[in-house]
């Protein structure tokens, strides 16, 4: 099933199908070319299609995000930036999840991610806190001299 959008008439006879459950391919800037028509947009339609090659893109996109929260949480800064940080990327990802690649994504897979990001936000939380409760004391110390 597919539907064609182009600027040239097409000979022979196309339904534009409405889908409401599409993926967009590539970038909406790039052209491309099938059969000497101008192509501006490719969607996959339905989550059989869809499905892997959502599921490829979101491991890319979780994989580069582990790598940054572990170089974000072993960073030792006393402000505790880095560890905003990671709790910003973390609930990011967790967004853009829900809201884009829910409906390609098998819930077994989505749940495994989101148990381990709540390690990771956990951890990361009580590492702030920490820093946040040493600060607070040694404030708390200078005012008391």
């Amino acid at each position: 099933m597919y539907s064609i959008h182009s600027e040239k008439k097409i000979k022979g006879k196309i339904e534009d199908i409405i889908i409401h459950n599409t993926f967009p391919l590539g970038s909406s800037q790039k052209v491309y070319k099938i059969e000497d028509c101008d192509i501006r947009s490719i969607s996959l339609a339905g989550a059989a299609l869809a499905s892997p090659m959502v599921m490829d893109l979101v491991q890319k996109k979780y994989q580069r995000l582990i790598s940054r929260l572990t170089d974000l949480l072993t960073d030792d800064d006393d402000s505790g930036d880095s560890i905003r940080e990671a709790l910003n990327q973390i609930e990011k990802f967790r967004l853009e999840v829900k809201n884009k690649y829910r409906d390609f994504l098998k819930k077994k897979e989505m749940e495994l991610m989101s148990t381990q990001l709540m390690i990771l936000q956990k951890e990361a939380m009580e590492r702030y806190l920490e820093m946040r409760n040493s600060f607070l004391k040694k404030e708390e110390n200078k005012r008391s001299k």
